[in-house]
């Protein structure tokens, strides 16, 4: 079984109303070339629940979310994404704002088959308030309140991942997977982006299958793009572009998405828009962050 797609084709079994989850975390790991494709297509409309970071950012500023159900949107260095800032501030989004452990409980819901997992996270706070969304149940066992964190059903999702073989088993070698296999699990079909394709036998070493973190059956397509979550890392292979990332905040103040747009993704295909930034191999010589 091949499994193999193009950025275009991938994009093509994405439409209008989806609700699409983005692997990753911040600026770590992003499907950023999938984002990029999906900024040249005619995609709108959409819901989509993420660990934001640039992703979100760029998908916001260009008009392309309609619902964002997330726990941050953050550059890290950068504490608040720009253009997602621009975009909460202004009113034009409608919002799920939860925490970080209610979106993992709301995608495990989603993979387990649950309409919901009770959960403390967010009883006496504004969360509650805020989210009409969000409902406190009785306990049938106690007298307890819970908060019902509702499973976050996705109808794809999207996430780079270091290697894959052709049949769609995918491995992550960074230290954290942070949530990429619940985003898998939790949608109806999963779209890869990979930093190499491998043989099977890559996988067969045990130490190696310790980093394959779901099976093969749930990935529907892998597109092969080296460098492909620049600017966010992809540990162990590349660090975050950190002067990449200043110039794309700057110009939140300086010209706009458009600008940006223009100069970097405008009519250009992931290899013209990684010349542009250095190529491959500067992207590939980018440090790890160091915490």
């Amino acid at each position: 079984m091949n499994k193999q797609m193009s950025l275009q084709e991938i994009v093509g079994q994405l439409s209008d109303g989806m609700t699409i989850g983005i692997g990753g975390w911040g600026p770590r790991r992003k499907p950023m070339a999938l984002i990029r494709a999906i900024l040249q297509s005619d995609l709108k409309d959409l819901t989509i629940v993420a660990y934001g970071g640039a992703d979100v950012g760029m998908l916001c500023a260009a008009g392309k979310v309609r619902k964002l159900v997330f726990a941050f949107v953050s550059l890290d260095f950068i504490p608040l994404e720009p253009y997602f800032r621009a975009a909460r501030q202004s009113g034009s989004l409608e919002v799920m704002e939860i925490d970080e452990g209610m979106m993992l409980l709301g995608l495990r819901a989603a993979a387990w088959g649950c309409p919901f997992i009770p959960t403390k996270i967010g009883l006496g706070t504004d969360l509650i308030k805020l989210n009409p969304d969000l409902k406190v149940i009785d306990s049938p066992y106690d007298e307890k309140e819970w908060v019902a964190m509702p499973a976050l059903k996705l109808d794809a999702a999207l996430v780079h991942v270091d290697r894959a073989d052709v049949r769609g088993v995918c491995q992550i070698k960074a230290p954290d997977h942070h949530m990429d296999d619940w985003f898998v699990r939790a949608a109806a079909k999963t779209y890869v982006t990979c930093e190499e394709i491998v043989e099977a036998s890559a996988f067969a070493d045990p130490l190696e299958a310790r980093s394959v973190f779901w099976e093969r059956n749930f990935t529907t397509g892998v597109a092969l793009v080296p460098g492909g979550a620049h600017p966010s890392s992809c540990s162990p292979n590349y660090g975050f572009d950190i002067p990449h990332f200043q110039e794309y905040n700057a110009s939140a103040k300086e010209g706009g998405f458009a600008a940006y747009f223009d100069k970097y993704i405008k009519d250009s295909s992931e290899e013209e828009y990684q010349a542009k930034v250095g190529g491959l191999d500067a992207i590939r010589k980018l440090p790890q962050p160091v915490y």
